[in-house]
């Protein structure tokens, strides 16, 4: 499918300009914060941003985009959205439970500590 850009009207060209600046802003923040955070613990926060804000800034201006310049309703970026919204947490929790798992194994001093069943009890209630 080849559309032309020229013939999107300026009322949709700004919104998709901004969301396209906003996500590639937000895919950028969470990339230099997966360089530069220190552990792997701390590194698994940072593509989250990306993932879920950038891809959903990105994934609204290609609705927008799409939409206005096929003169037609297109919603199937929601199931994009909806699969990276499930599989992205699902997948980091796994990496990190496994990371974890084979960090205290080997005995590594950067892990974090286990918590009995009465601290954790503790820290839900507070």
């Amino acid at each position: 499918m080849t559309t032309s850009f020229e013939s999107v009207p300026l009322w949709a060209a700004i919104p998709v300009g901004g969301l396209l600046i906003l996500g590639a802003f937000l895919t950028f923040v969470g990339a230099i914060g997966f360089l530069r955070l220190g552990t792997f613990y701390e590194r698994i926060h940072a593509p989250t941003l990306g993932t879920s804000g950038g891809i959903g800034a990105i994934m609204i201006a290609s609705m927008i985009f799409f939409s206005v310049s096929t003169r037609s309703l297109v919603l199937h970026e929601f199931l994009i959205g909806i699969f990276v919204t499930v599989t992205t947490p699902v997948t980091f929790m796994l990496l990190a439970r496994a990371a974890l798992h084979r960090d205290r194994a080997e005995q590594n001093g950067d892990v974090p500590r286990k918590q009995s069943a009465d601290e954790a009890v503790k820290g839900h209630s507070s």
